[in-house]
């Protein structure tokens, strides 16, 4: 539209300035007849020296201008361009309708068409200024708001303690043509497809999931099951239940306790120790599947990719009594810890004690196992030196003995010895009564004899004295004595100079 606008305006512009440059010819030409009558040439120069001012090359703009901007408009009249991420629902002037999912630019003839998020958030949270729980910021047909962005939800938990909860859910359409041309056609904008059906579906989805749960135990650690029921409810469906009132013990609290302190330990039980509570249970069918209420926009192909709980903010009186309840909580742990301190005070101190008296003992003991040692010891040295005193002496018991046989042995054997040379020499001498023995004796007499006989002192002057011989003394004598000592010796010796015959 905008280019068929600019391509009259073109034309407008164009057909004024021909307008007025025909105005502005004729004035001059009139002008110039008058002063140069029947001179033709003079007035075409005057004509030429005020010429219009516009020259002639802006009507040939301005028509190609018109031309540009007539065929741009037809162009977008026929074609648009589509943006990825979103679905077109085009309807053509010859009446045909059809989702376009194909990015760049599709052909709607003439027609009309608006642009579908492929996928659609709702986001409630607290944050979001200007915005409270009634309002909503939705996807516009020109699709320049990519969420319907929402204040918190309130809701009532099971224990009936109001909060206001902020989510996020994202949702996609479905990509088949038929199951989208139905969502257009029913809702035929995304605006109304939010207000009228995903809004709701997420704000009672929230609102149930609440009433499955108490404030506290949310607060107390089932947040991660609080989400995984809402994603669930989301997708599936929700869950009929129905509440039921449980009195349940407490336990923890229970036991005697009087206002009677006559009792003293015979305490009688004091006051209630039971309480009421609020159970939800899903109601199931026969064969024990819950049985659920199902989404609407589940019938019309549109899933749930997506779901966070972001924040749960419960009203003030909760938010007190919690804080009276961490208080105590905490006082319990200061005392509980101030307890454990004082067992390990006493703990320590008698660990010091016995510490103490270990030390004692054990230093008691060291100088008991140090004398005892020491006592073990010498005992061991005197025991050792005995033994080796002992074994010395048995040692050089062993020794003497060894020595004695030898000394045993060593006469023995000279006694055989002695013996058996006895014995050899006597039957020696048996064999031939010492004859050896004797004639060596007998030798050796003789040459003692001649020895003596050699080296005897002869005077140099004899006399004789007139014997048988002339009366001189000679040799023959001296052998005579000699050869009487022989005999001597020989019968001295026993020797019997006679040769058996044999």
């Amino acid at each position: 539209m905008l280019w068929i606008l600019l391509a009259i305006l073109c034309a407008i512009g164009a057909v004024s300035i021909s307008v007025l440059r025909a105005k502005h010819n004729a004035s001059i030409r009139v002008r110039a007849e008058d002063r140069y009558p029947g001179e033709e040439e003079k007035i075409k120069s005057v004509l030429a020296q005020n010429a219009f001012p516009l020259p002639s090359m802006v009507n040939k703009v301005l028509f190609g201008a018109i031309v540009a901007f007539v065929g741009l408009g037809t162009f977008n009249s026929v074609f648009f361009y589509a943006e990825p991420g979103y679905m077109y629902h085009v309807r053509t002037i010859v009446g045909q309708e059809k989702m376009v999912d194909d990015v760049g630019y599709n052909m709607h003839l003439f027609g009309r068409y608006n642009a579908w998020k492929k996928s659609m958030s709702i986001i409630a949270k607290s944050q979001y200024a200007g915005v409270n729980e009634d309002s909503t910021v939705a996807e516009s047909d020109n699709a320049s708001f990519s969420s319907s962005i929402l204040g918190p939800v309130r809701t009532i938990f099971l224990d009936q303690v109001d909060s206001q909860i902020s989510a996020t859910a994202r949702f996609m359409l479905p990509s088949d043509q038929d199951s989208f041309l139905a969502i257009a056609r029913q809702y035929r904008s995304p605006d109304n497809l939010i207000r009228t059906t995903l809004l709701p579906a997420f704000r009672e989805t929230l609102q149930a999931n609440a009433a499955l749960m108490g404030a506290e135990d949310y607060f107390a650690g089932k947040r991660t099951e609080f989400n995984i029921d809402f994603e669930e409810q989301l997708k599936n469906g929700l869950y009929l239940v129905q509440r039921k009132e449980v009195v349940v013990q407490n336990v923890q609290n229970a036991g005697p306790a009087s206002a009677n302190a006559s009792l003293e330990g015979e305490q009688t039980s004091f006051g209630d120790d039971s309480k009421v509570i609020f159970v939800v249970e899903k109601i199931v069918d026969k064969s024990g599947v819950p049985i659920r209420k199902v989404q609407s926009y589940a019938a019309l192909g549109i899933i749930v990719v997506e779901s966070r709980i972001t924040d749960v903010v419960p009203n003030n009186k909760f938010l007190e009594r919690m804080s009276l309840k961490q208080k105590a909580s905490a006082d319990r742990a200061i005392a509980r810890e101030q307890r454990i301190q004082e067992e390990e005070q006493k703990l320590l101190a008698e660990a010091k004690g016995e510490r103490e008296v270990a030390e004692r003992k054990a230093s008691s003991l060291v100088i008991q196992i140090e004398k005892t040692t020491d006592a073990e010891t010498t005992k061991q040295l005197a025991i050792t030196k005995a033994n080796q005193q002992k074994e010395s002496a048995e040692i050089d018991k062993q020794r003497s003995e060894i020595l004695l046989v030898k000394a045993r042995i060593d006469a023995q054997a000279v006694q055989v010895a002695a013996d058996a040379e006895a014995y050899r020499k006597r039957e020696v001498l048996r064999a031939d009564n010492a004859l050896a023995q004797k004639l060596a004796a007998y030798v050796e007499v003789q040459k003692a004899y001649a020895v003596a006989f050699a080296t005897r002192k002869v005077p140099t002057t004899t006399f004789s004295t007139g014997g048988a011989d002339g009366g001189y003394a000679q040799g023959s004598d001296v052998q005579s004595f000699i050869n009487i000592l022989t005999m001597k010796a020989a019968r001295d010796l026993d020797v019997d100079l006679s040769v058996a015959k044999d």
